[in-house]
């Protein structure tokens, strides 16, 4: 429309990803315990065997130098070589006995410093083929050490909010690793019991605030039916009418919000782009309403999920992106799958959203530009739902600023 001034530019969005960043651990270089306390005792083991290997070498030296020394002086005499290890000694002739002891003491020291040589050389051999040895058996040691450790990791991937049945139960010694276990399966157990209290009192909150609530929009609508109510009357009806309908919304999001904080356990194939479509058909006339577009892009997606959960976030996600638009805006949901994961994106025209008011969109009852709720556009529940929704199907959700005005709401789940 002439004469409108273009919407402002979005700010810019973060750049620098904290999972990205440069220097953060590489997973094949995880420094484990088990490979700490194999260096551990691997480096101990060779420490203590270069320490040992020169004494040993030292107190060797020491001894051959005392015992080679020659208890006697050639006067007189002939001789004959009887190996080719002293060089001096062999095809020589000799002008008198001293020359010939000089080169005797010589040859000595030589076979000294030959057996030294020798017997470093085979220490050295040896003391490599132990220190191999010495770190796999560190190895093997530390894992039989850590398999309690191992055995409590496993039981606590394995226990979910719905199933908290699991213990760890470790036999053996009264040790460290066995009261770790047992002060492990004590917390389980007071988790179990508080998640059975959580599920009681849902229950019943199901019923004790429902059935008030539908008695009171009972009551009002056959008011409401009266053909002798007078105006007034009508309107205070229609009024606490609503009243009563935001009621039973917040409370329908409250439990649901309860009930979708658990990991789901029972789990089916669930195509996204079914569950996209359905949500669309949800929203269309509301859309049609605000004179929003409906568009996207939805391809074959398939997550294995609780598809009644996957629709309400898909339906949250429509809902929100048409009452928090501009008119003539548009809605695009998309869904798409690539290896190990598939992703529903809702994106939306609006008003421009500042980054830093996206911190605390998906706690309950917040809103952007205000911290509590106070609109007829919902009860502060809906993106609290999406994101307990996503979390149980053990996936993620984020919003962005999208640049023009309006979100780009992406959802990846697990496949």
């Amino acid at each position: 429309m002439a004469g409108t001034p273009a919407p402002p530019a979005a700010p810019p969005k973060p750049t620098w990803d904290p999972q990205t960043a440069p220097g953060g651990p590489r997973p094949w270089l995880r420094p484990t315990i088990r490979i700490r306390l194999t260096l551990l005792y691997g480096g101990m083991f060779l420490i203590a065997g270069i320490v040992l290997l020169s004494i040993i070498y030292l107190l060797a030296a020491e001894a051959l130098d005392k015992g080679n020394a020659l208890p006697f002086k050639l006067l007189e005499g002939s001789f004959r070589p009887t190996s080719s290890t002293c060089p001096n000694l062999t095809d020589r002739t000799f002008e008198n006995h001293e020359e010939f002891n000089a080169a005797l003491e010589v040859c000595m020291d030589y076979q000294r410093q030959l057996a030294l040589d020798n017997l470093l050389r085979r220490s050295l051999l040896a003391l490599l083929g132990l220190s191999v040895a010495a770190f796999a058996f560190g190895y093997a040691m530390a894992g039989r050490v850590l398999s309690p450790l191992g055995r409590i990791t496993r039981t606590a991937r394995r226990v979910v909010g719905s199933d908290l049945s699991r213990r760890i139960e470790l036999d053996g010694p009264d040790d460290e690793l066995k009261e770790l276990a047992d002060t492990f399966d004590e917390m389980l157990n007071r988790l179990d019991r508080a998640f059975d209290a959580q599920r009681r009192f849902v229950a019943n909150a199901s019923h004790e605030l429902r059935t008030p609530l539908a008695i009171n929009r009972t009551l009002l609508e056959v008011q409401l039916s009266d053909p002798g109510a007078g105006p007034e009357l009508t309107q205070l009806g229609k009024t606490l009418l609503a009243t009563n309908e935001r009621s039973e919304q917040l409370v329908e999001g409250l439990l649901l919000l309860a009930r979708s904080e658990n990991e789901i356990v029972d789990r089916k194939p669930v195509d996204l782009a079914e569950v996209a479509s359905q949500a669309v058909e949800q929203v269309r006339e509301e859309a049609r309403g605000k004179g929003v577009e409906l568009r996207g892009e939805r391809r074959l997606a398939v997550v294995l999920g609780n598809g009644v959960l996957l629709e309400r976030v898909a339906l949250n996600l429509l809902q929100n992106a048409v009452r928090y638009n501009v008119p003539d805006g548009w809605v695009e949901i998309s869904t798409g799958q690539w290896e190990g994961g598939a992703s529903l994106v809702v994106s939306n025209t609006g008003p421009v959203v500042p980054a830093y008011e996206l911190e605390n969109i998906f706690e309950p009852f917040r809103r952007l530009r205000s911290e509590r709720t106070g609109s007829d556009k919902g009860v502060g529940l809906g993106l609290s739902i999406v994101r307990s929704v996503v979390r149980a199907h053990g996936g993620h959700v984020s919003a962005e600023p999208r640049e023009g005005g309006g979100l780009v709401m992406r959802v990846t789940l697990p496949v």
